[in-house]
């Protein structure tokens, strides 16, 4: 099996929606960009990046917040857009027994919220979404959250459900439906800001130092 781990996509026109990196699995390539922000019909954006202005991977056609209800920690309906919107929020797709690429960016998002000002690791949520939904159950997903967000002032969202939503959830989003029961999943971590946009996402090759410096640029954007 090959690592999760790729080097970060250099400032070239790439599908990063079906970046699938998944434990044990390589990254596969995709299909064209889809126009405008709403990238719910499942078409990824372009990580294009002329201007570069961020750390992570610049996003000129931005993710839209999207809208999709998913079984919350409490075991009741969690509605990401409407419990979300309007605050800065990193998302990621994945599962948790991955031994890598899952636990490596909780980690990196852990660190990075200590590294910033307090009153913006505050306002940050951070949703984790199982692609594994036979085996992530919210108890489950609450225990491995809880290994990375204990000390932090926000904790972490585990989200689950059924499969077929799980796979609407991915579509909403931008990102390619994960494959191999979960294990083939994408990379992106995606961060939304305040107009409800994510102009800049992150994957492998991206440090917490990356995540912390984006993430005072768009809460001050």
């Amino acid at each position: 099996m090959t690592s999760c781990a790729r080097s970060r996509l250099a400032a070239l026109t790439v599908s990063a929606g079906l970046l699938l990196a998944g434990c044990g699995g390589a990254a596969a390539e995709g299909t064209p960009s889809a126009e405008g922000h709403d990238h719910s019909g499942g078409a990824p954006a372009v990580v294009e990046g002329p201007e570069d202005r961020y750390a992570g991977l610049d996003l000129p056609d931005p993710y839209q917040r999207p809208s999709f209800t998913l079984t919350g920690p409490d075991g009741q309906p969690y509605d990401f857009g409407t419990e979300t919107a309007g605050s800065p929020t990193l998302l990621f797709f994945g599962y948790t027994n991955c031994p890598d690429i899952c636990p490596t960016t909780m980690a990196d998002v852990a660190v990075a919220l200590r590294g910033v000002d307090p009153a913006l690791a505050e306002q940050v949520q951070v949703v984790f979404v199982t692609t594994d939904p036979a085996f992530d159950t919210p108890e489950v997903l609450a225990e491995y959250l809880g290994r990375f967000d204990a000390d932090l002032p926000t904790r972490f969202v585990g989200l689950t459900g059924d499969q077929a939503a799980i796979d609407r959830a991915q579509l909403a989003a931008g990102v390619p439906l994960a494959e191999d029961a979960g294990r083939l999943h994408s990379s992106l971590l995606l961060l939304y800001g305040a107009d409800d946009l994510a102009h800049v996402a992150f994957d492998a090759g991206n440090t917490s130092r990356d995540i912390a410096g984006d993430l005072g640029l768009v809460a001050g954007a």
